[in-house]
């Protein structure tokens, strides 16, 4: 099933102008009011960024398993994980452990042992030192300008919501001056064996915080979006692009007017022994940012996000 006009493809390339930002705040609204999904092209990052992202993580992905395990998750630091985990916790439901392992950091991952604890008086994982691979040799320079770039697009892409909200432009900048974002690669390793029932690379979950900016492995189909009628709509893979969609907490932060949307991974077909990556940006509000939806109530963004992945990974 295609996407037509569920998750549609916005071209950014019009927003160095008031009207053309004007329009694409408009179209941007329309997505997250209906799906909290879209496809973004004329973005402005650098192909050649993309792809060495992808060949250097990819490289990284394909070491030994020895290899891997010396920058595992432990206490106290943020880095390798084998796959284990389900998605699908966090959204209530019980289901086998995704197939997939990970890798992810932190912007405040470089930040001292005193600085990371004054994020919040909970465990949350901005809290985390990163860990880094040795191999390959410029992995942490890649991913470090990689996730510079993916910050100024979120940045620019929350001046464009904040339009399309009928707020000012700037409404979102001081929530966000302090971030506590993540990047994450998810590396689907090929399935040799069948999977259990029930079991997929990804299991059906929404995001927990603000905006999520995706790149997906070109040519390779697997993210599906559910629709209202209780379809899952395929999210193609085009090439020079990345999926934006909205969480929980813009939803929240909203008032309910957008939407925060269930989506997975589904498994490729029986016989087909392909791999596959893909890369969220989760751009996170500052820790302590009070959260006041444009309705009633308020939270603070890191207890939010916290809780969220509390009831995923506990």
């Amino acid at each position: 099933m295609g996407t037509d006009d569920f998750v549609p493809v916005i071209d950014l390339s019009a927003r160095n102008t008031e009207r053309g930002r004007a329009a694409l705040a408009e179209e941007i609204g329309r997505s997250c009011e209906s799906s909290g999904f879209f496809t973004i092209v004329g973005h402005g990052v650098p192909r050649s960024l993309v792809d060495r992202m992808y060949t250097t993580t990819n490289a990284f992905f394909t070491l030994p398993d020895a290899e891997k395990e010396l920058i595992a998750n432990r206490p106290g630091v943020s880095g390798f994980r084998r796959s284990g985990g389900t998605t699908a916790r966090g959204s209530g439901q019980e289901t086998p452990p995704d197939l997939c392992e990970a890798f992810g950091v932190h912007v405040t991952g470089e930040l001292s042992d005193a600085e990371r604890a004054k994020l919040g008086d909970y465990w949350a994982p901005w809290q985390l030192a990163n860990l880094w691979p040795g191999e390959p040799a410029d992995f942490r320079a890649t991913w470090w300008e990689y996730l510079d770039a993916m910050t100024r697009l979120s940045a620019d892409l929350l001046r464009l919501f904040a339009l399309a909200l009928e707020l000012d432009e700037d409404f979102f900048a001081d929530k966000f001056d302090r971030h506590v974002s993540s990047l994450v690669a998810n590396y689907y390793y090929p399935q040799l064996e069948p999977p259990l029932p029930g079991q997929l690379r990804r299991g059906a979950h929404t995001d927990w915080g603000s905006l999520t900016v995706l790149y997906q492995q070109d040519d390779l189909g697997g993210l599906q979006v559910l629709r209202k009628t209780g379809e899952w709509c395929d999210v193609p893979a085009i090439p020079g692009s990345f999926v934006v969609n909205i969480g929980d907490l813009m939803a929240f932060w909203t008032g309910g007017r957008w939407v925060s949307t269930l989506h997975r991974v589904v498994n490729p077909e029986r016989g087909n022994t392909s791999s596959r990556i893909s890369i969220p940006f989760f751009y996170q509000p500052n820790h302590d940012a009070s959260i006041e939806p444009l309705r009633t109530g308020r939270v603070t963004a890191g207890e939010w996000i916290a809780n969220k992945m509390r009831r995923t990974f506990e």
